[in-house]
């Protein structure tokens, strides 16, 4: 009995292993199944949350972007485009006002006419060249007077006053060269030069975007968004600091 009872164990450990092995594979597949099942949600969730992270930071950026939006619109169109246009403007409506430093040499040939009269005031002697005759010339003679005609000779030295004018008419020669040093004011009005078109050509171009960013709003309080049944979000989100 001993030796039949032996092998029936050992068939039944033969009988009740053979019929496991198969079922192990079941078994590490819906283990997968329920990785995979748990990974899923998993990835979902980091994902909706990486998502919401950066959509705060985007609107965090817009708000502080939307608070700063009227100072960068005064950058614009105040001290760009603005002063662009108003710079232009007056460059057009600009004189260019200087002096002049002339300094040169000047050579003058010409004649001048000389017209004029001396007046001649002078007690002189005068000494004749030649035998002068003088008629009905009266001496006193014994203190009679005597009417006689007398020759003077020549050589003789007469005392005698001038005063007398004497006319000079001549034309003179005139050559020489004359140093000039001027000072010459200049007022030059840039809207009569041809930079006039130029200056009128930029303002234009810049003309159309001046206009319209200087009709914008320019805060909160004054945008059509910021009406009053909206006012206290834009006192909380933009106006506010």
């Amino acid at each position: 009995m001993t030796v039949s009872a032996a092998p029936q164990p050992d068939s039944e450990e033969a009988g009740s292993s053979s019929p496991a092995r198969p079922e192990e594979k079941p078994q590490s597949q819906s283990q997968r199944w329920l990785r995979r099942d748990k990974l899923s949600p998993a990835f979902w969730t980091a994902a909706s949350m990486i998502s919401l992270l950066v959509c705060i930071i985007l609107l965090a950026f817009v708000i502080g972007l939307a608070r700063e939006l009227f100072t960068l619109r005064d950058l614009v169109a105040t001290r760009l485009v603005g002063g662009l246009y108003t710079n232009f403007v007056k460059m057009d409506d600009a004189h260019i006002t200087t002096t002049v430093l002339v300094t040169d040499t000047i050579q003058v040939n010409d004649t001048i006419p000389v017209v004029f009269d001396v007046p001649l005031k002078k007690n002189t002697t005068v000494t004749l060249n030649k035998d002068t005759p003088i008629s009905n010339t009266i001496i006193y003679l014994n203190g009679s007077p005597v009417t006689i005609d007398l020759i003077l000779p020549k050589g003789t030295a007469l005392n005698i006053h001038l005063d007398i004018s004497v006319p000079i008419s001549q034309t003179v020669p005139v050559v020489l060269d004359v140093p000039v040093q001027l000072e010459v004011p200049v007022d030059i009005p840039l809207n009569e030069t041809e930079l006039h078109e130029a200056f009128v050509g930029l303002r234009t171009t810049v003309e159309p975007y001046h206009f319209l960013l200087q009709n914008l709003p320019e805060s909160w309080e004054e945008s059509p968004f910021c009406g009053p049944l909206t006012a206290w979000l834009c006192d909380w989100f933009f106006i506010s600091r």
